[in-house]
């Protein structure tokens, strides 16, 4: 009986180790993708991309994961890779998956940096995360606690560890309130968080401020990376990662014009024809949504 409950205990760990790909982007960097579906029980609120790096003092790593068990399983994607440790973790955004993992590097000695604004959206909203985690991957989220960022800076903060440089901006909220970029000049690499959505289609809350999330797009653009590390779906490059979020922000944003300025009312916008973005994965949960919020934000400047 004993032997059948291990084996039944690790067939779940090894779907769940399946659930993140390992891609090289450059030397010494790297992408963990995610599954593109909702948080399961299945991949430990991993549904996201994660990026590191690894130095010659120990690693980098770019957010944390959605869970304890999901921190555990990027440790060991990476310890597929390299046996240094995790120095360092930074959290690019507040959402679940950017930095519920922190406690499990936190007790490996790492440091945690965020943002200001993604510490306190952290404080705030930590509650709400574990309470629909719980709904969604039931005991995956078993040794959760929510642990927030150490180490906090406002606009921007530079990083020096292990030979490597690297650039942390912050320009305004996008996808969440606190949004930041991760800038590896050496590789022209850019870690981005839930700025870019790649192969799935985004949703423009918690933030609802699609505005300011293409106003930091193109501040992000501006640095013209060659590899993108994106929040969601595959690395690629800055014409792809436009396309696939930038976009499709700006066209929402013409459409919802289009509506306003012929006196239109928000019955009208179920009238938008969004299938060019179609091939988008979780196209139809999300597009309602996001043209109501455009619409939303758009109204008060007719």
């Amino acid at each position: 009986m004993r032997i059948i409950i291990l084996l039944l205990l690790l067939g779940g760990m090894t779907t769940a180790q399946a659930a993140l790909k390992i891609q090289k982007v450059s030397d010494n960097v790297y992408a963990l993708i995610g599954e593109m579906t909702d948080r399961s029980q299945e991949n430990l609120g991993n549904n996201s991309t994660h990026g590191f790096i690894v130095t010659k003092d120990g690693v980098i790593l770019v957010d944390s994961g959605g869970s304890y068990l999901g921190a555990q399983q990027i440790h060991q994607m990476i310890q597929k890779i390299t046996d240094k440790p995790i120095k360092i973790v930074i959290n690019t955004g507040g959402q679940d998956h950017r930095w519920l993992g922190n406690e499990y590097f936190h007790k490996l000695g790492a440091k945690i940096i965020s943002s200001s604004k993604t510490h306190e959206d952290q404080i705030a909203r930590a509650d709400f995360h574990m309470s629909k985690l719980k709904r969604l991957i039931g005991k995956a989220l078993d040794g959760t606690h929510p642990f927030y960022s150490t180490d906090t800076f406002d606009a921007n903060k530079t990083l020096d560890f292990g030979g490597i440089h690297l650039e942390l901006y912050y320009f305004g909220g996008a996808h969440t309130v606190g949004d930041i970029m991760v800038w590896m000049p050496s590789t022209k690499t850019m870690f981005t968080g839930d700025i870019v959505f790649n192969d799935r289609i985004l949703g423009i809350g918690p933030a609802k401020n699609f505005q300011s999330w293409m106003h930091t797009f193109e501040k992000m653009a501006s640095f013209k990376p060659k590899h993108i590390v994106p929040g969601h779906g595959n690395p690629s490059d800055l014409a792809t990662a436009k396309h696939n979020t930038y976009d499709y922000l700006a066209f929402l944003k013409k459409e919802v014009g289009k509506i306003l300025e012929n006196d239109g009312s928000m019955v009208d916008i179920s009238k938008i024809d969004q299938s060019k973005f179609s091939y988008l994965k979780n196209y139809e949960a999300f597009t309602g949504k996001n043209s109501q919020w455009v619409f939303e934000q758009m109204e008060f400047d007719f």
